[in-house]
């Protein structure tokens, strides 16, 4: 049986940032996309740090990964928050109609 090893991880994680850079870059007319990506970059950088905690048998990475858990979930709780009560006040979430709140 084959063990996953660190490369393994790192490889998962390089694809995870990927798409979450494809993501941001390519479809930049969806605000709730563009949310997405950022937690897939965020989930990339978690894994990576795991991963090296894990495999240098320190705990320091993963409590770091707690700390940047807890700051994406409140990060995508208050930006779903403010999608939501614009797509209530104006209709839609494009990209391109939120640009007209910049005072």
């Amino acid at each position: 049986m084959m063990a996953v090893s660190l490369a393994h991880y790192l490889t998962v994680s390089a694809i995870l940032l990927v798409l979450g850079v494809f993501g941001i870059f390519l479809n930049r007319k969806n605000v709730i996309v563009i949310l997405m990506s950022v937690e897939l970059m965020l989930l990339a950088v978690n894994l990576n740090l795991v991963a090296f905690s894990a495999a240098l048998n320190d705990l320091t990475g993963q409590v770091f990964t707690m700390f940047i858990l807890t700051v994406a979930a409140a990060e995508a709780a208050i930006g779903l928050a403010i999608v939501v009560i614009y797509f209530r006040n104006r209709g839609t979430i494009e990209v391109e109609d939120i640009s007209t709140l910049k005072g």
